[in-house]
């Protein structure tokens, strides 16, 4: 007899789900450590349970050193997506402009405090910061349309050459016949025209 498939979805029985929790764990554990030890990977596994408790299963490397590097290489992304945020928070770069001028229009600089400038210093470098990113986007992706558009030509010039080059063959094949026929004779490959008698 077979196993009754499992629906996924939440156990609703608490002594069963933290049965199956610690069933699972297990099972997800040991298949990390038979990844890291089949293909020498480094594997950091976290689990935290419903009540909070924390697992956790590292291999060769140490968990802390796995995470590091993990964050290392992810700074990059995080830090977009800081900067996405943070340009979501302070609108448009349209708005930013009237917050600069209102804050130092001539009348109220000596009102403007050294925190409100430091605060509207952010949010300008916040602005160009998206902004540059938005830019190198936008040139990375130019610079891809014209790589395929570069590859598109190559291939055409391909099939331009060697249709070229089969007409040349075709055309030098053709002047042969016609040399190597004997004078008076007619080759079979050229038309024929004769005079008509009346």
């Amino acid at each position: 007899m077979g196993r009754k498939k499992l629906e996924i979805k939440r156990i609703e029985n608490k002594s069963s789900r933290q049965v199956t929790f610690s069933k699972r764990r297990n099972g997800l554990i040991e298949k990390a450590r038979q990844l890291s030890v089949l293909c020498d990977a480094s594997v950091a596994l976290l689990v935290v349970s419903a009540s909070g408790k924390l697992y956790s299963f590292s291999s060769g490397d140490n968990l802390v050193k796995i995470l590091d590097r993990y964050g290392k290489q992810h700074a990059d992304d995080l830090k977009a997506l800081d900067l996405q945020s943070k340009a979501l928070n302070y609108g448009s770069h349209h708005e930013l402009l009237e917050l600069v001028e209102s804050n130092l229009v001539e009348s109220n600089v000596n009102n403007v405090s050294v925190d409100d400038l430091v605060q509207l210093e952010e949010h300008l470098e916040t602005a160009l910061s998206v902004t540059r990113a938005k830019k190198t986007e936008l040139i990375l992706k130019l610079v891809e349309n014209l790589k395929e558009k570069e590859k598109l030509l190559k291939e055409e010039n391909q099939v331009l050459a060697r249709q070229m080059e089969t007409n040349h063959v075709v055309g030098a094949e053709a002047d042969m016949e016609m040399e190597m026929s004997p004078a008076g004779q007619i080759s079979d490959n050229l038309p024929v025209t004769l005079p008509l008698l009346n």
